[in-house]
């Protein structure tokens, strides 16, 4: 296997080389690692920092970090190298481990860094981790069991397959997650919703709850930081937010409804028209907004190549509402017949007439509000 020597961070790590021309698919090269995530592994790393800052220290415990599906090991070798906490970086791929073993030596790094050869499930039914990550290539749907039982404080999980997640690819979604997305305009914010939402009901079985501090959709794939919480008193307040959306595709009417068994009316009460309903999915919070502060503030202490990108993403994820699904504008002023406002006005005047508003990280020209979709378009079209 042909390596080449690459920085992330502060992490200086060999990585393989592709088959030429093949642009880093999955198969170009024996060992899998994909430059279009930095982005995410900084904010990991920056992540991770912070929640370990959050822990009671205590010089008698070790903390415990396991990248469960590393291949090329780089986000589990940024988190050994850059925060020092105790990580173990486990695939099921021999050359994988060989090259995580060669570039724990070349970092110097074997006193708070393992190499694992399993079988991600089996690793994680044997051990506890107080950290365990999930980045699987495509869906985490399979391991999510086992991460559930394995992890004591935090739980980071990336799902790269969007279109299952979105609703393009329907009855792939449905096997894997349990849940019925829409592939709408929204579609971004349900695929979040509805793997949450199959992570929720795997912790339940563990008498698990779920806390999420930050959760993010960045082009091609979806990340989640979840604080654990135990007890079956915790797990029973958790399902508490879960539920479904009731959307009508004639006139953009949705509403959400709490828990696990959901009575709709057939026809929307605005238009007439049949309403649909997807999910189960998580209606709870997404994000933390102290928790996203302090991330940002590891980003700006941090040496880190996508900073600035990362940064401004965290600020708008931080600001968002926490209310289900947002609005697309574009789409609205479509139907309406009238120009697009820019973004910022129509948040503004949302608020000027006593609605709560806000931009949101999913798209640039959405919003979240708690004003109705009539109040909407009377806003919009008042704005032309």
């Amino acid at each position: 296997m042909k390596v080449r020597s690459i920085t992330e961070g502060d992490t200086e790590v060999l990585v393989p080389i592709p088959v030429e021309g093949a642009n880093f698919a999955p198969s170009a090269a024996p060992v899998f690692y994909n430059p279009v995530m930095e982005m995410n592994r900084d904010i990991s790393v920056a992540a991770t920092s912070a929640f370990v800052k959050r822990m009671e220290p205590d010089p008698e415990k070790t903390i415990t970090y396991v990248d469960a599906l590393s291949a090329s090991g780089i986000r589990g070798l940024r988190i050994a190298n850059e925060t020092g906490i105790h990580t173990t970086l486990n695939d099921w791929s021999e050359e994988a481990c060989d090259l995580i073993q060669q570039n724990i030596d070349n970092l110097e790094i074997g006193h708070n860094t393992i190499a694992s050869h399993k079988n991600a499930n089996v690793l994680l039914h044997e051990k506890h981790f107080n950290i365990v990550d999930l980045d699987p290539f495509g869906t985490p749907a399979p391991f999510l069991a086992a991460a559930a039982r394995s992890v004591i404080n935090l739980l980071e999980v990336t799902a790269t397959d969007t279109a299952p997640l979105c609703g393009a690819h329907l009855n792939s979604g449905i096997r894997k997650y349990a849940a019925i997305p829409f592939n709408n305009e929204y579609h971004s914010e349900m695929g979040v919703r509805i793997l949450l939402g199959r992570i929720a009901r795997e912790l339940s079985l563990q008498d698990k709850a779920m806390n999420p501090l930050l959760t993010h959709a960045t082009r091609h794939y979806v990340r989640t930081y979840l604080e654990m919480k135990k007890g079956a008193k915790q797990a029973d307040k958790m399902l508490k937010n879960m539920g479904f959306i009731v959307h009508c595709p004639a006139c953009g009417n949705r509403e959400a409804i709490y828990g696990l068994a959901a009575h709709i009316e057939e026809k929307c009460g605005r238009c007439g028209e049949k309403n649909m309903l997807g999910g189960p999915m998580w209606l709870g919070k997404i994000h933390s907004p102290d928790f996203c502060s302090e991330t940002i503030a590891e980003l700006e202490a941090r040496n880190c190549g996508t900073k600035q990108l990362a940064i401004k993403m965290l600020e708008l994820c931080r600001d968002e509402l926490d209310i289900p699904m947002f609005y697309d504008q574009h789409l609205i002023c479509k139907k309406l017949g009238v120009s697009a406002s820019a973004i910022e006005t129509v948040i503004q005047e949302l608020r000027n007439r006593g609605f709560k508003a806000s931009r949101t990280h999913f798209s640039g020209i959405s919003f979240k509000t708690d004003a109705d979709i009539s109040d909407i378009e009377i806003i919009i079209a008042d704005l032309r």
